[in-house]
């Protein structure tokens, strides 16, 4: 496709990735009614950490942020051997979690090692809650380990992408390093709902791609960029599962579900358990309806779910080397 075309596709995901909302509130003085529940609706989640009291001062803060990032990871890509236009291109999608590449091999065509850790660094930090970020900045670190989602964000992370590089390592037999990176791109690719590649991970081993099916369900941080379902909403999924356990065991005793010691109102907690009903019901009747049009149910699965996820990549015929359109020439004899 013509450069012109790639590059507004690219733009267009990243006026999308911190949100059009969000965008309009930092340019408007006045937004009028609703300003404050569209700013919400574009950054969700049980907490309510905010920059400044003003919304609009908010908005603006992220923004400087969000674009402060994108042309250091610009910047960095071009150091590493990118053209100009390439690494424009792959900063505007990397930090919108869009994933859009001006290459059909992806990030698989870019060979640097170099360069794969800019992605992964700058990919891992486009699923953080720019709040956090914004307290990283100013260097309010006991802030940012306080916050239990960044907590689990980073060992969530750094869990899987161990356990995922050993597994590749059997697998492939290649050396550490590689094992390492290819292992940890795929895996913050997915839980970011990135998309980008750098290996077909359906190949490796049957539990890895079982691994990599999982994490289509995670999402990043609420207040990112990233798609899915969002950590915060597994972490206290999690925490008043645990705590059901307790109250079977103690009826009598008053247990409230807290995060970042802040107790979670009763109807954000019934918002987030619906929340995740109607994703795993969606999904359901999603891959029933896909594999009734044909696609085998593996497949039909993957694509489902890597498409509510918005991730990009899944399992089966839509995995990292395969998409939609090879399925649909395939499936009519082409």
């Amino acid at each position: 496709m013509p450069k012109g075309i790639l590059f507004w596709r690219s733009m267009t995901q990243w006026i999308g990735g911190m949100g059009i909302i969000v965008l309009t509130i930092a340019i408007l003085p006045f937004l009028g009614i609703g300003g404050l529940e569209l700013f919400v609706a574009e950054a969700p989640g049980p907490t309510s950490d905010k920059i400044h009291p003003r919304i609009r001062a908010t908005a603006s803060a992220l923004w400087i942020i969000y674009v402060s990032l994108t042309a250091i990871c610009c910047l960095l890509f071009f150091l590493g051997g990118m053209n100009f236009y390439d690494a424009i291109n792959h900063a505007l999608t990397t930090l919108a979690t869009g994933g859009f590449s001006t290459k059909n091999a992806s990030v698989a065509f870019f060979t640097s090692p170099y360069i794969h850790y800019v992605f992964i660094v700058f990919m891992f930090l486009a699923g953080v809650n720019y709040t956090m970020i914004f307290f990283l900045v100013r260097f309010d670190f006991k802030k940012v380990w306080k916050n239990e989602e960044f907590r689990g964000y980073l060992i969530i992370v750094i869990a899987i992408a161990l356990i995922a590089t050993m597994m590749v390592y059997h697998a492939t037999g290649g050396p550490w390093e590689k094992s390492f990176r290819d292992a940890t791109f795929q895996v913050v690719s997915l839980i970011t709902t990135t998309g980008f590649v750098t290996a077909d991970y359906t190949a490796w081993k049957t539990s890895l791609t079982a691994l990599f099916f999982v994490l289509l369900f995670a999402g990043a941080s609420a207040g990112s960029t990233a798609g899915g379902i969002k950590l915060i909403r597994h972490v206290v999924f999690l925490k008043n599962s645990i705590l059901e356990f307790k109250r079977l065991l103690h009826p009598k005793a008053v247990i409230r579900l807290k995060m970042n010691k802040e107790i979670v109102p009763a109807r954000i907690l019934t918002h987030i358990l619906v929340f995740l009903l109607i994703y795993l019901g969606v999904f359901v009747i999603g891959t029933i309806v896909v594999s009734g049009l044909g696609m085998d149910f593996l497949s039909a699965m993957g694509a489902v779910a890597t498409s509510l996820g918005n991730v990009g990549p899944g399992i089966g015929v839509v995995g990292p080397l395969d998409n939609l359109p090879l399925f649909l020439i395939r499936s009519n004899g082409y």
